[in-house]
């Protein structure tokens, strides 16, 4: 045989074993066809897979955490509310162990404290159902807090005595559906408490030093800020700049926003502040006093914050650190919480779908508030002057304006009023004001349509 057939023969087997290759991968199943497709940016298939099946059990286990942290975890602010507040003392009373007549169950509902009906044994639901459990007794009080049942609050107990109490995320951003009793249900967490007194809750504390100390004053006027905050409200800078009341002579606490369906907007808190995770370590260390670590070096503004900057609030390192690690998962939880759909036959339809054109159209409510989001993506923050209020408020943040607030879910905290110190009573309040300031003219049907669609939110 020449060379040349030689090289023929060679050429076309190779042809042929290429042809059956070709064939062969073509009748591949699918897994080794995808396999083969991705071996270009050199991931096969089946990590993929596994990857993708990794990323979705992490997300479920940092979702069951974060929600374990924002019910129940105190960061160990016991220590403070407890063992320096002495709060545990006056919720016993004198006849437990404590001191004073104690909180009553009827009392402590009236502070708009909530009670977790899936925390209770069947048998006292019965009792509650038949009117046989005393609710003006502090030691049913006591009971439920053994039972770890009163949203977020958490008792300590030696010896069957209550010894100490701390406070969890879900006190102010938790509350329940009432399906059992006004008060009592099953949680519904990142709904803002606007029942909340969480003034009157901590003036109700024995000793108050530590916070009259802070702020260069006395317990008696400590005792008259708090009380003077009212439901649904918290002033998270007053240990910050020492500022209790407003210009008017109102108090200078805001409402409780919700902590759901923040998915996907900047900046947390009616005036901005930081992120989600951001505002969690500063609620978690310096409001709830946790032990932890919390950096911003904003508060070391002696002339902005000048309680923060003395005491060194912009660095905060507590050993141990039982918040830092987790901040993640309970970040993540909290981006999981939807914002609720507002139920059927609680705003008018056709009128709703009136309002959504004129939202996005002569309102210019869309310029802001951009759907889906319900704020602007990206820095969402905005001057007292483009919001057309003063500037107290934002005067007290770094940043010295007013976040552009998501509207979903506006129907779980009508109460109290809107904007950041519910200075407006209603929906129509609100367009009324926007209608002045930006010159829009809607007429008196136009506001009422604008009103129904954000019920409807």
């Amino acid at each position: 045989m020449t060379a040349g057939i030689r090289f023929r023969s060679l050429l076309s087997f190779i042809l042929v074993i290429a042809s059956v290759a070709t064939i062969t991968v073509l009748q591949r199943p699918e897994k080794a066809r995808a396999q083969t497709r991705s071996n270009a940016d050199g991931l096969t298939r089946p990590l993929a897979k596994g990857l993708d099946q990794a990323i979705v059990n992490s997300a479920l286990q940092s979702i069951e955490k974060g929600r374990e942290a924002f019910r129940f975890d105190t960061f160990g602010d016991e220590a403070f509310w407890g063992d320096t507040l002495n709060l545990d003392a006056t919720i016993a009373g004198a006849a437990n162990g404590g001191i004073g007549p104690g909180l009553t169950p009827k009392q402590a509902l009236g502070l708009g404290l909530k009670v977790d009906v899936e925390a209770l044994p069947a048998a006292l639901k019965d009792q509650l159902r038949a009117g046989t459990v005393n609710l003006d007794d502090p030691a049913t009080t006591v009971a439920l807090l053994q039972l770890n049942s009163v949203v977020g609050v958490k008792g300590f107990f030696t010896n069957g005595a209550l010894s100490s109490v701390g406070i969890q995320c879900a006190l102010c951003h938790s509350t329940v559906n009432d399906s059992f009793a006004p008060g009592i249900g099953s949680r519904l967490d990142g709904w803002a408490n606007r029942d909340l007194n969480v003034g009157a809750i901590v003036a109700f504390a024995p000793d108050l030093s530590a916070f009259a100390t802070l702020l260069g004053t006395t317990q008696d006027t400590v005792r008259q800020v708090l009380n003077s905050w009212g439901p649904g409200k918290f002033d998270a800078e007053l240990a910050l700049d020492g500022k209790a009341f407003r210009p008017d002579g109102k108090t200078a606490a805001t409402l409780i926003p919700p902590a759901f369906g923040l998915a996907g907007v900047n900046l947390h808190t009616w005036t901005g502040w930081g992120s989600v995770t951001h505002w969690n370590a500063f609620v978690a260390t310096l409001e709830m006093h946790g032990k932890g670590t919390f950096f911003d070096p904003r508060l070391n503004d002696a002339a902005k914050f000048p309680i923060a900057a003395a005491n060194g609030f912009g660095n905060v390192r507590t050993t141990p650190d039982l918040i830092t690690r987790k901040l993640a998962d309970l970040h993540f939880y909290q981006l999981a919480i939807p914002s609720p759909a507002a139920p059927n036959g609680t705003f008018n339809v056709p009128a709703a779908n009136r309002g959504r054109g004129l939202f996005a159209g002569k309102a210019a409510c869309a310029a802001c508030h951009v759907p889906p989001l319900f704020t602007e993506p990206g820095w969402n923050m905005h001057t007292p002057d483009e919001v057309g209020i003063d500037d107290f408020q934002a005067k007290r943040s770094p940043d010295e304006r007013y976040r552009t607030s998501p509207l979903k879910g506006l129907w779980t905290h009508t109460k109290g009023g809107f904007y950041h110190d519910g200075r407006f009573a209603t929906l129509l309040d609100v367009v009324n004001h926007y209608d002045a300031v930006k010159g829009l003219e809607l007429t008196e049907a136009e506001k009422q349509d604008l009103v129904e669609y954000l019920k409807s939110l």
